[in-house]
């Protein structure tokens, strides 16, 4: 880490280094062209193509970095901001549709909890002892309005780095807060969420003080078109001059089609950026107002 001294004229992009979000966030930066070869077991790789030096940090630390002005971008879980209580302290500019999870708060399916407040004055197991601290005082000063304070009890936190979903079954805690994705391992484990704490999924962070705001500018409008080209396909059709109206209203675009004349002047080429989760649809739709030669075409990136 001390060639980061030797590099003030570099913009500093914190990604993570492994674990769950690493994998998509070397796609999305080979997307935006951000070039750069990572010499093994090295946390910092130059980029080739522009002015910028990665850092391959731990995702539960790239929140404190971007927030105290260490580095100027990151990417890392809105969770992992929440637990470093940066809110305050980045700017989230971009969600980027990957990492999606929840941090819920889950017990035994078998004689647990039903509700959070059954919790009270029992153990909780965590790895964010942050976020489920905040929540637990919560409810812990909301049941203790209803009680005298001798009968009061606060909820005990146990910090688990690992395996959290373990606890219960090992007389560890009588519940745990943890983050579920398929909620594959959480059925596994024999557990169950009965409140969800937040939603997370990757974002894209920058200081609030970024030394190198046209560089941050730069990257966002990179990514973006990376986002947006995983949403869309490009499709190409012609179709008969009197459906055209039709056919627009079935492949609007972001702003309008684009309509080129044939050499048939009853009929048109039609050019439009279209959702790919709706585009088999669109496609029904378009054949059955006569609409031939129907193409579509892979978006590698672009600028919407």
């Amino acid at each position: 880490m001390e060639l980061i001294k030797d590099l003030p004229d570099r913009l500093l992009f914190a990604v993570p280094k492994k674990g769950r979000l690493h994998t998509s966030c070397l796609s999305l930066l080979e997307g935006a062209d951000i070039q750069f070869h990572r010499k093994n077991r090295l946390d910092i790789a130059l980029v080739k193509n522009l002015p910028i030096a990665l850092v391959f940090l731990p995702a539960g630390d790239i929140a404190k970095f971007v927030g105290e002005g260490n580095v100027d971008l990151g990417i890392t879980g809105q969770d992992m901001v929440a637990e470093a209580e940066a809110q305050d302290k980045v700017t989230e500019i971009l969600e980027l549709g990957f990492g999606k999870c929840r941090l819920c708060v889950q017990v035994p399916v078998k004689g647990g909890a039903t509700t959070v407040e059954e919790l009270v004055g029992k153990r909780i197991a965590t790895s964010f002892e942050g976020v489920a601290g905040k929540f637990f005082n919560e409810i812990d000063a909301k049941v203790a309005a209803n009680f005298t304070s001798s009968e009061t009890k606060s909820t005990e936190l146990v910090f688990v780095s690992g395996s959290v979903e373990a606890a219960c079954a090992l007389g560890l805690a009588d519940g745990i807060v943890d983050l579920v994705e398929s909620g594959e391992t959480m059925q596994a484990a024999g557990l169950h969420d009965i409140v969800t704490i937040l939603s997370s999924q990757a974002v894209l962070i920058a200081s609030k003080r970024p030394k190198h705001p046209e560089l941050v500018q730069t990257i966002t409008n990179r990514i973006k078109g990376v986002i947006a080209a995983q949403k869309y396909v490009y499709i190409n059709y012609n179709v008969e001059r009197k459906h055209l109206k039709e056919a627009s209203s079935i492949t609007p675009g972001r702003q309008a089609p684009t309509v080129s004349p044939l050499e048939n002047p009853e009929w048109v080429a039609v050019s439009s950026m279209v959702l790919k989760n709706n585009v088999a649809q669109s496609m029904d739709a378009l054949e059955a107002i006569g609409a031939r030669d129907i193409l579509l075409f892979a978006i590698q990136n672009c600028r919407v």
